[in-house]
């Protein structure tokens, strides 16, 4: 998705993940010097995040989960587990990163303990992150639509449409999309939780 595009229709609710992320700072009664030390990041930065003052990527976004002890999906929403639930797609709470020029969108909402899954759109020249993804657990992705760049350590893939890839989290992983059209990847992961 290009830099400020938005569709009209597009009535799905963008998530304020700098309000979440402070909340749960504050529950786990950490300063945001001390987060900003567990997640590498600085304290100026991370305060940015809180304030809405900068849209971080999608790696920076897993660094800070992780440092909280939560996944990504759970900067989605802070509602109460419930024992099912359907996701409509217009319904799709979503977080958009316009420095990587991509947007994640939760697929299943928080009362699944054992998966998270997103689909993750990279518009052209966009990327996971500056850093490479790496964290615990197993990661399920398959290409929906497009083609991407996919790095595990330091052997890249070219994957298109139907390609699909199981993937040692812990391996280093790094998205990019090269090509000339949006790519999005349903990926599924075992909940790894520090």
């Amino acid at each position: 998705m290009p830099r400020g595009a938005r569709d009209e229709d597009d009535t799905r609710r963008e998530v304020n993940v700098g309000e979440i992320i402070r909340r749960d700072r504050e529950r786990h009664g950490l300063s945001v010097r001390t987060l900003a030390a567990e997640t590498g990041f600085s304290a100026s930065f991370i305060s940015q995040v809180e304030l809405g003052q900068v849209s971080p990527s999608i790696a920076s976004l897993s660094r800070i989960a992780a440092a909280l002890g939560i996944t990504l999906s759970d900067l989605f929403s802070e509602s109460t587990r419930e024992v099912a639930r359907v996701v409509k797609s217009c319904d799709r709470p979503r977080l958009i990163s316009s420095w990587s020029r991509a947007q994640i969108e939760a697929l299943t909402p928080t009362i699944s303990t054992n998966l998270e899954s997103v689909m993750l759109t990279i518009a052209p020249g966009g990327h996971s992150g500056k850093y490479e993804n790496t964290h615990g657990g197993e990661i399920f992705a398959i290409v929906f639509e497009g083609e991407v760049t996919l790095t595990l350590g330091r052997e890249a893939h070219a994957l298109g449409s139907g390609d699909a890839v199981t993937i040692d989290s812990r391996t280093h992983h790094y998205w990019e999309n090269t090509g000339l059209e949006p790519v999005k990847i349903v990926i599924v992961s075992s909940r790894f939780r520090l």
